[in-house]
């Protein structure tokens, strides 16, 4: 939804908008949750989520982005976080992703709806099976998809479905929160009764749906600094109604501020008055790879607005349609995408392959050797 900014809506230059995006993603500074496997949840905790994908042509997106704000991340770090001190959980935001534990109560609504009316992607599942399956965890303890090994596989009846039943039946308890994910080995995951593995009762009280999208204002707020209708209610546009009467009354209450990017009138965007007030330039020496996953990518119409930076992702493309490469990786420096990287690693070889380079500047020779740099630091992160 666009619609030309009100009479009060103040203009942000490009440059602050970036800065304000940048200051609240923590990119703008080193280690910003500090050291250490206690950082893993206070990063996931500040962004809100950290999107899980399968592709691993280098190391997967859920530690890349951690390693982006966590200079001494290890893996390991993550799987604390998730089995032992279950700080964090997986379920679905825009894309399945780890989630503060604390904001369960927030999904438990979605939950208790696909309880009631469950989604066609999971395909035909009769409650039998989930009470089988559920009867199952109960008896024998955590299981995953290995321990299910007499499946036949059946036709799908949604593009996203599983051939294997009982995926799909483990897939459904997890969507309707009676199972969560206690332990994840690349994209293996195992399952344990929801109840068990956070240690209930008591059961938290489910968020009203006035809570829910207060959660997702300030979510986006916290991570974003300077949000949008759209960056809010990424894929979730039927909640952009409650949002938007939410923003509404928070500006009469003076606690957000109608803003827009000064070239770009025409798109409203409210930041708080601590964040406009508060948008420090990021440290010139700083440079992250980041991935196409990471929260400053994603949202690709809202990252060209304000970096003047198209993304391109391109590794379901024919390898002859590729511009960039397969799964190429936009570099920020300072507060700029200064370039894009197409890497792949050799983990044989314990090599990082530069695939392909395309500066977007006439780079000098500190910025070549920054680059370096950091491949060097990321090459180290890929094979620890």
């Amino acid at each position: 939804m666009s619609r030309g900014p009100i009479v009060s809506s103040h203009p942000v230059s490009a440059s602050q908008a970036r800065r304000i995006w940048l200051r609240a993603q923590r990119l703008d500074v080193s280690a910003p949750f500090g050291a250490g496997p206690d950082a893993t949840p206070r990063a996931i905790a500040h962004l809100g989520y950290v999107q899980i994908d399968t592709i691993n042509v280098i190391e997967r997106c859920h530690h890349h982005i951690l390693y982006s704000r966590i200079p001494d991340y290890r893996r390991t770090d993550l799987g604390t976080a998730q089995s032992d001190d279950k700080s964090v959980f997986e379920y679905w935001t825009h894309a399945l992703a780890y989630v503060p534990r604390a904001d369960y109560r927030y999904f438990m609504g979605s939950m208790a709806r696909l309880r009631e009316t469950p989604n066609r992607w999971f395909g035909t599942v009769a409650p039998r099976d989930v009470k089988t399956v559920l009867r199952r965890i109960r008896a024998e303890g955590p299981l995953s998809m290995r321990d299910f090994d007499s499946d036949v596989r059946v036709d799908k009846t949604h593009p996203w479905a599983s051939r294997k039943p009982s995926k799909r039946v483990l897939e459904m308890a997890f969507f309707q929160g009676h199972l969560t994910v206690s332990a994840r080995e690349g994209m293996l995951k195992t399952y344990d009764l929801s109840a068990r593995h956070f240690g209930w009762p008591p059961r938290p009280r489910p968020a009203s749906e006035h809570q829910v999208t207060a959660y997702v204002l300030d979510r986006a707020l916290r991570a974003q600094g300077m949000v949008s209708l759209q960056s809010i209610c990424h894929l979730d546009a039927p909640r952009k109604k409650a949002v938007n009467a939410l923003i509404a009354a928070r500006v009469r209450a003076k606690k957000l501020v109608p803003v827009h990017l000064a070239n770009a009138p025409e798109a409203q965007h409210w930041v708080t008055p601590a964040a406009l007030a508060a948008s420090p330039h990021p440290a010139p020496e700083l440079v992250h790879i980041l991935s196409p996953f990471d929260p400053l990518i994603i949202q690709r119409p809202r990252l060209k607005q304000f970096f003047g930076y198209d993304h391109q992702f391109e590794a379901y493309l024919p390898s002859e349609k590729r511009k960039i490469g397969y799964f190429a990786l936009p570099v920020l420096m300072g507060d700029e995408i200064a370039a894009v990287i197409d890497l792949k690693a050799d983990r044989a070889a314990k090599s990082l392959l530069v695939q392909n380079l395309h500066w977007r500047c006439s780079p000098d020779a500190t910025a070549k050797t920054a680059l370096d740099e950091a491949l060097d630091r990321f090459a180290a992160f890929q094979f620890a």
